[in-house]
């Protein structure tokens, strides 16, 4: 099977409704032609899928691109080679736990595994010992996948993301924090981080 890398502009080919509507009338968009085989996805077209969901972003030490909330960053990570090459959209979540806590968190994660396809949430312990929750997808695309797969799954990943943080606050009753937590329906309140990003592959 061809594949080819992506090139050219974004074509709108994920379900509008898909993509967060932060308050601004949308453009009727021109529809490119699609591509007709399996493409190489790179950090360019993600970046212009961020670019259309109006998110910001910025790149690490690493070169990844990482869209930090006010509670959580999410990386987008490219890695391996080849047919091995894998995309990642992996999420850490700022908010700290003690170990004793740890109980608690895992019922939470165990519960958001069960109940949900995206993303895997599990804990990792820091040398502090405090204890924070990371969420990860991965998608094989090395031997090239249809953009229009990529693009949904991508933004699907995201949404899923965002509404972790929502179901653990509500789920481990941190009212306190519950102003702060990500709404999802205005980019200034769910999206406005613009601290520099440390690397992905550092955190753990």
């Amino acid at each position: 099977m061809d594949v080819y890398p992506y090139e050219g502009t974004l074509p709108v080919t994920i379900d509008p409704s898909s993509i967060p509507n932060f308050g601004g009338q949308q453009p009727k968009p021109e529809q490119p032609k699609k591509p007709t085989r399996p493409v190489l996805p790179d950090q360019e077209l993600v970046q212009r899928l961020l670019d259309q969901m109006k998110l910001k972003y910025v790149v690490d030490k690493e070169g990844d691109l990482v869209a930090p909330w006010e509670k959580f960053r999410t990386y987008f990570m490219f890695r391996g080679e080849k047919q091995q090459r894998v995309f990642s959209v992996r999420t850490f979540y700022d908010r700290p736990h003690g170990v004793e806590d740890m109980p608690r968190l895992l019922e939470t994660a165990n519960e958001w595994n069960r109940r949900t396809l995206w993303p895997k949430v599990y804990t990792h312990t820091h040398d502090d010992g405090t204890v924070r929750f990371i969420g990860e997808v991965q998608m094989i695309i090395g031997t090239g996948v249809w953009l229009d797969h990529f693009l949904a799954s991508t933004v699907s990943w995201i949404r899923a993301s965002i509404e972790f943080d929502k179901w653990a606050v509500e789920q481990l009753g941190l009212a306190k924090d519950a102003d702060s937590a990500v709404s999802g329906e205005t980019n200034g309140e769910t999206n406005g981080g613009t601290g520099e990003a440390g690397g992905a592959d550092d955190e753990q």
